[in-house]
């Protein structure tokens, strides 16, 4: 630190990975006269070094518009602890996060005081430090928008703090803001929406309701977001949107049923919660309809669709239609009151949705302009064509829904993998217990056959295990003890005895349902571009029927009926239904299909922006290579390759060293006997000792090993070659003889090679990012076909994210989402990889469950595909109305066309999406 430098030290609430101190760091320090930022989240402290000219209140109030509080240590402080926002859990299961504090210093974190109540969850499990009594006095998490039952699982949040907010990544795209201090969220399923004009009328009600400051409305995924202070009566909330034409229910939290009204939950001194019902139980009329499916609810539209009020609402009106033309050609006197009677059937529930649109800040709807064409139409003596146009409109409405409803299923099938029952393994016998029940550390039994009920570790046993129902992988994976399987994959071979490591809402197919669902909300680039377009361009579709209708009678003395005629008809091609489901029809499909294939992408703008990415920088080990060195080469000198194996295994029986691991594994792959040496024993820095068959042993390194004896010019020789294919050479040394090499390397993953062509293919540039020595790495990279950037810090492979991304490269990084997160955070797409998930779910912007180098490249397809169905889309919906609007102003066609253009563009739109549900991603090679 210069003579002229200071150092501020700050308390910064509400960091909890480390995307935040990222995120942070990267803010503080582009404020003038910063020098140097140090940010530390489990200690929850920032240091910031400075000079005299800086403004520390500016500083403070920089970070805590970031969605953070922000405290100067030293500075006068209220000493009550920080309540949480209305409606949070402290049920913060913090293994989520799957961060390694290990290394981190808790010398000044108080633990003492953290009290929780008998139902609390607070797991820190996966954290290497003691939390024996931590203070979380301090710690704010008014950021976080919390679930009344929240286990600290992010994986369905927008993570506009987390270091992929729009105004940390421009050129994402991403511009969803976080939650304000002390807001609440509540999910609703809303049934009935089939089209965004429904959508539209729901988002602009909802946002009119007192305390309401957000809202995101999903058709495809039937739910509706709504982001909301402690005042928001959900119970009022609810009946507008029911008196809107639709049904909505809260929807239960992960893991319960709704039996009561949402509840605000407040934290005592103890830690236990107060719930206090801020309704009079609207939940309790909306329970679970998935049973045991862990919230993730079907809602009151499920069953076959000819059982559904729209359904019956379009055969009425079709049977009065029929009467009615019946009557018709028997009793010619009855028109046209025939045809009004049977057009009233269906226009009066049309007209009162629109009225109750208008009502609540929606007056161009698609039900406007239906009520005003057949209204219109009658008035012309145009009856019969009206009740046809409305029955027309009904059936396109009905098979909208039944369109959307594929999508819907397509989500919600994944909860079908799930068994309803499990075997669980108590006091020595088992017995037979409801899936949803197992809670973490449960052991349960897994016969050949069974789906495995929840995601474990195994803890004996052997078996193929197929897991394309979740990753797609086609291939069955062998499994065996300490490898992790996951919920709802299939046991083909042998029983397996596995420990349960998440609770039925946090097991991975719970998570992907809850990840698609959630990220159908969060709308693309793309499509609030063409929400923005429709809201000019219903009104003016209006205007311009108008016009149709008004000007030639009034300019050039032309017939007024005819003119009203193709105004009425111009009306009905103009609604922008077809155009606005365009983008979220694509999207939802798309993300169900790269879900269904361990493909998770955490909204629209993310899927949107794969497709950009012309530079792929990827981690090194655990990324490009399995993450486990293997024995690649074995070299019998003095002895053969068998017996130089069967020596070396002698020597590391019982040792976890990775090294030995490899060599132990390599022993079994090759049924080779291990009996342990005596006197075995390390030699610090050089390798171990012991003695076989009365014969002294030495595995060391060629260095250590050349001390002990000379090694030929032929040997070391081979050793520098087996050194510049990045491999480790132990020597075996059986008395004063060398018995043979031994060259381990983490390899390249089965699939990395073929990953990194397709990613060429698509005309991306690949880098490997590694902290690994420049021989090693050069050595892999080069038999990967790509570039290496070796002996990197966490600090330098962020720096060269950077770089690319100034030089105009839209980048993508893939790694495991802990070590790389500053690196992912500067990219602008974060990839993480495999076993990673949890930390990919809260730092990344996407995740590959499965861990294959190719699905980086099939990401990237599935992006491409879907914006192409986009643009198919658009210009199917924009077309047809053209060349609609073109033919009934000269006369040609009239309403029954136009509303065929409407409502059958509609329905073809969501066709043309739905064909990315098929999609199987990039063909194996």
């Amino acid at each position: 630190m210069t003579a002229a430098a200071r150092r501020t030290r700050f308390r910064v609430e509400g960091m909890d990975c480390a995307s935040c101190a990222a995120k942070i760091d990267k803010a503080v320090r582009r404020i003038p006269d910063v020098t140097d930022v140090n940010v530390s989240v489990v200690a929850g402290t920032m240091s910031v070094e400075h000079g005299d000219k800086l403004d520390l209140d500016t500083l403070a109030q920089k970070v805590n518009r970031l969605g953070y509080k922000t405290t100067r240590l030293g500075a006068v402080k209220k000493s009550t602890a920080a309540e949480p926002a209305p409606g949070q859990d402290r049920k913060s299961d913090h293994s989520d996060h799957g961060h390694d504090h290990a290394d981190h210093d808790h010398s000044d974190h108080d633990h003492a005081g953290h009290a929780h109540g008998p139902g609390c969850k607070h797991d820190h499990a996966g954290h290497d430090h003691d939390h024996a009594g931590h203070d979380h006095s301090d710690h704010d998490h008014a950021g976080h928008v919390h679930g009344p039952d929240c286990k600290h699982d992010h994986a369905d949040r927008d993570h506009a703090e987390h270091g992929h907010s729009g105004q940390d990544r421009p050129a994402a795209g991403h511009i969803e803001q976080a939650a304000p201090a002390g807001a609440q969220q509540t999910r609703f399923r809303v049934a009935g929406m089939d089209c965004a004009s429904c959508a539209a009328k729901i988002d602009t009600a909802v946002r009119r309701m007192p305390d309401v400051t957000d809202v995101k409305v999903s058709v495809v995924a039937g739910t509706m977001t709504v982001t909301h202070g402690s005042k928001a009566d959900l119970d009022e909330l609810a009946r507008k949107v029911t008196s809107l034409g639709y049904k909505a229910a809260p929807m239960a939290p992960a893991g319960q049923k709704p039996a009561t009204a949402p509840a605000n939950h407040v934290h005592g001194p103890d830690g236990r919660h107060d719930q206090t019902l801020t309704g009079s139980g609207i939940a309790a009329e909306a329970p679970d309809a998935l049973e045991g499916m862990h919230g993730h609810d079907h809602g009151p539209q499920d069953g076959p669709w000819w059982k559904t009020s729209k359904a019956q609402l379009t055969i009425i009106c079709g049977i009065a239609l029929a009467v009615a033309f019946g009557l018709s050609q028997v009793l010619p006197q009855t028109q046209p009151w025939g045809f009004i009677v049977a057009m009233a059937v269906g226009l009066i529930p049309i007209a009162r949705r629109a009225l109750l649109g208008a009502a609540n800040g929606s007056p161009f709807t698609i039900e406007t302009l239906m009520t005003v064409a057949a209204v219109g139409a009658v008035i012309i003596n145009a009856a019969e064509e009206a009740a046809v146009v409305v029955f027309l409109f009904l059936v396109g409405e009905l098979l909208e829904g039944i369109a959307t409803g594929r999508a819907r299923a397509s989500i919600r099938a994944l909860a079908t993998l799930m068994p309803k029952t499990a075997l669980l393994e108590r006091d020595g016998a088992t017995q037979t217990v409801p899936a949803e029940s197992l809670t973490v550390d449960a052991v349960v039994l897994v016969r050949p056959g069974d789906r495995v009920p929840a995601d474990g570790v195994v803890l004996s046993g052997e078996s193929a295990v197929d897991e394309a129902p979740v990753t797609g992988e086609s291939v069955p994976k062998r499994k065996e003890q300490g490898d992790n399987v996951f919920a709802g994959t299939v046991n083909q071979e042998g029983v397996l005895r596995v420990r349960v490591t998440a609770a039925a809402a946090d097991n991975t197919i719970s998570r992907i349902i809850a990840l698609v669902e959630e990220a159908q909300e969060s709308k693309a680039p793309t499509e609030r571009f063409i929400d923005r377009f429709s809201k000019y361009y219903t009104p003016g579709v209006m205007v311009v029927a108008a016009l149709i209708a008004i000007l030639p009678p009034l300019l050039a003395g032309a017939e007024w009926n005819t003119w009203i005629y193709r105004g009425l008809a111009v009306l009905l091609i103009g609604c922008p239904c077809a155009l606005v489901i365009s983008t979220p029809a694509a999207i939802a499909a798309a993300l169900s299909a790269g879900a269904r294939r361990g493909l998770l992408m955490k909204g629209g703008a993310v899927l949107e922006n794969l497709g950009k990415v012309n530079y792929v920088a990827l981690d090194k080990t655990g990324t490009l290579t399995e993450g486990k060195p293997k024995v690649t080469d074995i070299i019998g000198v003095a002895r053969d390759e068998r017996e130089v194996l069967r020596l070396a295994a002698a020597l590391e029986a019982g040792s976890s060293h990775p090294l030995a691991v490899a060599i132990l594994a390599r022993a079994e792959a090759d049924k080779v006997p291990v009996v342990a040496a005596t006197d075995a024993g390390a030699v610090g820095g050089k390798g171990v000792v012991g003695t076989v068959d009365a014969v002294k042993l030495f595995l060391a390194s060629p260095r250590a090993a050349a001390e002990k004896v000379k090694l030929d010019q032929g040997l070391l020789s081979q050793i520098a070659a087996l050194n510049d294919e990045g491999k480790t050479v132990s020597v075996l040394l059986a008395g004063t003889e060398v018995a043979g090499l031994f060259a381990i390397r983490d390899e390249p993953r089965e699939d990395a090679k073929t990953g990194i062509a397709a990613l060429h293919d698509l005309g991306a540039e690949t880098v490997m990012l590694t902290g690994d020595n420049e021989r090693t790495a050069k050595a892999i990279a080069s038999s990967l076909g790509m570039e290496a950037r070796a002996e990197l810090m966490p600090q330098d492979k962020q720096k060269i994210v950077g770089e690319m991304r100034a030089k105009g490269k839209f980048v993508a990084k893939v790694g495991d989402g802990i070590n790389d997160a500053p690196a992912l955070a500067a990219a602008d797409i974060g990839i993480a990889m495999g076993s990673g998930t949890d930390v990919a779910l809260e730092t990344a912007d996407a995740a590959v469950l499965h861990g294959r180098v190719k699905d980086v490249a099939n990401m990237v397809v599935l992006s491409r595909l879907t914006m192409r169905n986009i643009l198919q889309n658009i210009t199917l919906s924009l077309g047809l109305k053209a060349v609609f609007l073109v033919t009934t102003v000269l006369g040609v066609t009239g309403l029954w066309p136009a509303i065929l253009a409407d409502t059958g563009a509609t329905v073809l739109v969501t066709a043309n999406a739905m064909r990315l549900l098929a999609w199987k991603g990039l063909r194996e090679t």
